[in-house]
């Protein structure tokens, strides 16, 4: 997916870059496939701005994607590659043959009118789903389950993929893109290849009102706040953040490189965490 540059017609307009498309087959989305999406504005269902900075945007409908891939009984044929606003990654729409559509995130290669399938004893090509245990290793797979029958929860967005490194016992040992290697259970599933849409790390979004358009708004940083509003306020002209505590939050939590994660349970499934020398 080339990107697609601008003449600089303003200072917004110099840099910017967006996607060209031309992988898109189709436009309108497929009714049946579609539901409303309300927005939160980052509050919670008490209505309390859990995420700060966040409400505007375009109106969008929601894509129910197939993030199971249990249809096992049958084939589906690739017929239209989508766009979805709702995520990084290109959609493909499916049309298994007792005529049931659905859409999957659509991986890097991925062509109208390739036939898919899935299940143990799929072939090994892009876009086939079946168990970790069933595929080869060395192979770069997205969409992971991380609990059987639940649905892809890791390398979904643009780009994005993992390989699987070792098979030991009922588990399978997958190479994650933030340099993470974690133990799976061998009968979730995944998808072959990578995700499409490799160039979207690239785009440049060049002025603050496209980001507006998803949905952000400006941040107000803390050194340009007053003390009583947070820990970094204060002081004669624009300041460092200069605290013997560090950087912090307007609550006065560590923050700025902090690490938060604490799920003790899942961390006998890390063979190596990212980051790790």
């Amino acid at each position: 997916m080339p990107l697609k540059k601008y003449s600089p017609t303003s200072p917004g307009r110099r840099f910017m870059t967006t996607a060209d498309f031309s992988e898109l087959t189709k436009k309108e989305p497929e009714k049946s496939l579609v539901t409303p999406l309300k927005k939160s504005g980052g509050r919670n269902n008490s209505g309390k701005i859990t995420i700060r900075f966040r409400g505007g945007g375009a109106k969008r409908a929601y894509r129910i994607i197939d993030f199971k891939r249990l249809k096992d009984e049958c084939t589906a044929t690739v017929i239209a590659i989508e766009y979805d606003p709702n995520r990084t990654a290109r959609i493909a729409l499916l049309e298994y043959t007792d005529g049931e559509r659905r859409y999957i995130l659509c991986p890097h290669g991925l062509t109208v009118g390739t036939v898919l399938e899935s299940g143990p004893a799929s072939d090994i090509k892009i876009g086939n789903s079946m168990p970790l245990v069933n595929i080869p290793l060395g192979t770069t797979v997205h969409a992971i389950e991380l609990h059987e029958g639940k649905g892809a929860q890791m390398c979904r967005s643009a780009g994005t993929s993992a390989q699987i490194m070792a098979k030991e016992g009922k588990y399978v040992s997958v190479m994650l893109p933030s340099g993470e290697m974690r133990r799976v259970f061998g009968l979730c599933r995944a998808t072959i290849g990578q995700v499409g849409n490799i160039e979207n790390e690239n785009i440049v979004i060049g002025k603050a009102g496209r980001m507006r358009h998803m949905g952000r708004r400006g941040h107000v940083l803390g050194t340009a706040m007053n003390p009583c509003d947070h820990p970094h306020g204060g002081g004669e002209g624009h300041t460092s953040i200069g605290r013997k505590k560090g950087p912090s939050t307007p609550w006065g939590k560590p923050a700025l490189g902090k690490k938060t994660r604490h799920n003790k349970r899942s961390d006998v499934f890390i063979v190596k965490k990212r980051g790790a020398k």
